[in-house]
């Protein structure tokens, strides 16, 4: 891992213990056996230099968490973090905001999510889209609706850097009321599209949508949140990848789909307009 994301996600985690601890800096420092400056240094991120190893070691026992999660090697705080198994398969429950996803989003506030939705992305979607696609595949209204206005209060945090990259001939067949949405409404999908390039306007930087052209590039659905998990979508389940090494792969590969956009993050409202505006 290069040593400047080892010390961000230090820093992170430094960060979130002095939140949970309740002390304040100064009680803090005296705890793991440092002065109030050295803390400040270290919160600051003026330098990617790790506190020396004495340090470090008093963290981990004083929080009772492990070193490998306080480096970003681990994705359990535990002592026991270490022999977590690199892969996992959780189901996909009804109820965002009682799930792992949801909790996996909180976890990775501050950091990118990258994201290849397995069809309109979940926050863009009109009321009248989640009722259509909720009852195709059979799930829940509410929990559906639910996620949609998570993912859309999540985006409008400060904090939130979000990428999404989909196929761009997703949007193009949904325009022209083929595949899965072939009994949807020309009036819905008129709307649904015209609400789209709303939101990726309002929503615009803190998330940005890339189009690619799918004919040359594939890509199964997943979400990688910040450098700490991905979860591959494979139906009502999610293949879930804590290691550090498969993580950074996945992301290699996302960041691949984004080079070989054809639709920017910019022009994403814009081309998502003029298919509203289009009749097929």
């Amino acid at each position: 891992m290069d040593k400047r994301d080892l010390s961000t996600i230090f820093r992170e985690r430094l960060k979130m213990l002095l939140t949970r601890s309740d002390l304040n800096q100064s009680a803090f420092a005296t705890a793991v056996g440092i002065d109030r400056s050295a803390l400040s240094q270290l919160l600051s991120g003026a330098s990617t230099r790790l506190p020396r190893a004495e340090t470090l070691l008093n963290i981990a026992a004083e929080f009772k968490v492990s070193l490998d999660w306080l480096l970003g090697l681990s994705q359990d705080e535990g002592v026991t973090g270490e022999i977590r198994e690199s892969l996992e398969i959780e189901e996909a429950a009804d109820g965002f905001d009682r799930t792992l996803l949801a909790k996996w989003h909180a976890e990775a506030a501050g950091t990118k999510i990258r994201y290849v939705p397995a069809g309109i992305p979940d926050l863009l979607r009109t009321e009248a889209l989640v009722d259509y696609e909720a009852g195709i595949a059979n799930k829940s209204r509410e929990a559906q609706a639910g996620e949609t206005q998570y993912r859309i209060d999540y985006n409008r945090r400060p904090e939130t850097d979000m990428e999404v990259c989909m196929p761009r001939h997703t949007l193009e067949i949904f325009a022209r009321g083929l595949g899965v949405w072939d009994r949807f409404p020309e009036a819905d999908r008129h709307q649904q599209l015209l609400h789209m390039a709303t939101l990726l306007d309002d929503l615009y930087p803190t998330f940005r949508l890339f189009l690619y052209d799918g004919r040359m590039r594939y890509s199964i659905p997943y979400t990688i949140f910040g450098p700490y998990r991905a979860a591959i979508y494979v139906g009502d389940m999610y293949l879930v990848l804590n290691a550090t090494q498969p993580v950074r792969t996945l992301t290699s590969h996302f960041d691949n789909l984004i080079r070989a956009a054809d639709i920017n993050a910019h022009e994403a409202a814009s081309f998502t307009q003029r298919l509203a505006e289009m009749r097929f």
